[in-house]
């Protein structure tokens, strides 16, 4: 857009294709009906891009990275994907050489059929009794009542896991820490061999998660921690980021609104640690729908998007008050448009993939001029 729009300017037309040149820094003789608008992105996003892959998208850790108390593999540090999290679920608390083999005989269960050919089956009173040494190679040491595991007691495992808490009716039931044969750790809450309740996840020592859980996933409100420095404060269901939540990365940007199913999904802020915002929709933890996004030097753009990029109708502003108005593609002006100079200004155009083809009524604004 040129500073002589149209024929009232008082101008000829070697002076407004200078003007042109002037305004846009990009005038071509002969090719004055290609040029575009100073500072616009050209290529998809550009500078607006929220989640590049190299960026925040590539290191925003899933949650069904989530530890799975009694998981004994802990897929807790990010290495896990969704599709996967079924059959982990099916594992449970198993030894090194059950997971090695493919086995998903729960650790807890292991014993039960020599628990229950032992004698004083009928016992009512509690008690203990020394180390009781399994043909597994476990032990048990603590409270029973008749044949089982009933009070408080420590199990421990052949290759290393070991349980100590409550249990009731030989299971653990109550408060109980489990160390993994990994070293991962749960202390909290289980009820029937699961981690049901409040509890506490460490995987590794640098990746901890503190909450609500149910059936062995998260479930409920919940906090995890990573070793890098980002923080998930939110709400889980079924192992997973759903509903609310604010997401904070190491390098201190940060994410609060809605997800569904680990995934930035609904109405959300994101602000960026450079000074970028943006609020609005989000779909697949990317910029979908609606919304507003300012960049720190005080350009914005208000509008559609479709995945992650300008798409329909929405206003850009540079930050010296030139603004266009119209239709975008792909994340390119696409289709018509207006573009306002700062003194206010302006003319309607048609644009294709961010470049403009043609003025529309430049003819007519022409004829209608006195200086013509």
């Amino acid at each position: 857009m040129g500073v002589c729009s149209s024929s009232p300017c008082g101008c000829d037309r070697e002076t407004a294709k200078k003007n042109e040149a002037d305004s846009s820094g990009e005038y071509v003789p002969g090719a004055s009906n290609l040029l575009q608008p100073p500072g616009m992105p050209t290529g998809g996003e550009g500078t607006a891009q929220l989640f590049p892959e190299s960026q925040h998208a590539a290191t925003l850790h899933p949650a069904d990275a989530s530890p799975m108390a009694a998981g004994g593999v802990s897929p807790m540090a990010g290495g896990i994907s969704p599709d996967s999290r079924a059959a982990m679920s099916q594992q449970q608390v198993v030894s090194r050489a059950e997971a090695t083999a493919g086995m998903t005989v729960n650790y807890f269960e292991r014993e039960v059929a020599e628990l229950r050919a032992m004698d004083n089956k009928n016992s009512s009173v509690v008690e203990s009794h020394p180390e009781h040494r399994f043909a597994t190679g476990a032990t048990y040491e603590g409270q029973w009542r008749g044949n089982q595991r009933h009070g408080f007691g420590r199990m421990v495992w052949a290759d290393g896991a070991e349980f100590e808490g409550e249990w009731a009716e030989d299971k653990a039931n109550g408060m109980g820490k489990f160390l993994h044969w990994d070293k991962d750790v749960y202390i909290g809450q289980w009820e029937n061999n699961v981690a049901s309740g409040s509890g506490l996840y460490y995987h590794k020592s640098t990746t901890c998660y503190m909450g609500q859980w149910k059936q062995d996933v998260q479930e409920g409100y919940g906090v995890e921690t990573w070793g890098e420095g980002s923080v998930y404060e939110g709400e889980f269901h079924g192992g997973k980021k759903n509903g609310y939540g604010v997401y904070h990365w190491a390098d201190g940007s940060s994410y609060k609104g809605q997800w569904r199913a680990n995934k930035i999904n609904g109405y959300g802020v994101y602000q960026g640690k450079d000074g970028r915002h943006f609020k609005g929709e989000w779909k697949g933890s990317v910029m979908h729908g609606t919304g507003l996004y300012l960049w720190a030097d005080g350009r914005s753009y208000e509008g559609s998007y479709s995945q992650d990029k300008k798409e329909g109708f929405g206003i850009f502003v540079w930050a010296d008050g030139r603004r266009y108005e119209g239709y975008w593609k792909d994340g390119k002006q696409d289709g018509q448009g207006r573009y306002y100079l700062k003194n206010g200004s302006s003319r309607l155009a048609l644009w294709s993939e961010g470049r403009r083809v043609k003025w529309l009524g430049e003819t007519e604004e022409a004829a209608a001029s006195p200086t013509q």
